[in-house]
């Protein structure tokens, strides 16, 4: 018998996951800071993680945005300027405010 899963399901499972495996709390920051705004650069997350106290490093930062394209397919990323924009795809952003109230 075939189960039938929706990109939806899959990625909720995969947000759930990366949620667990977040000792300090910095992952749903972002995510809530993605979810909240509209678009940003890997700098302008790193100002913001540091003006809340979290001790992180630009290569950390840019590590965690990174991944969050790659692995959890969440963002999109505009790369024609000096730097990467990313921002929060509208088909997801449901999925993202659903886990994250739901953590």
């Amino acid at each position: 018998m075939f189960v039938l899963e929706t990109i939806e399901e899959r990625v909720k499972v995969r947000l759930v996951k990366y949620l667990g495996r977040d000792d300090t709390g910095i992952r749903k920051v972002v995510l809530k800071m993605f979810l909240n705004g509209d678009t940003f650069t890997t700098g302008d997350v790193f100002e913001y993680l540091e003006k809340t106290d979290f001790e992180v490093s630009y290569r950390g930062v840019s590590a965690m945005v990174g991944l969050m394209n790659t692995r959890l397919g969440i963002l999109s990323i505009n790369v024609t300027g000096d730097h990467n924009i990313y921002s929060l795809k509208e088909d997801y952003k449901d999925v993202v405010r659903s886990v994250l109230e739901n953590y």
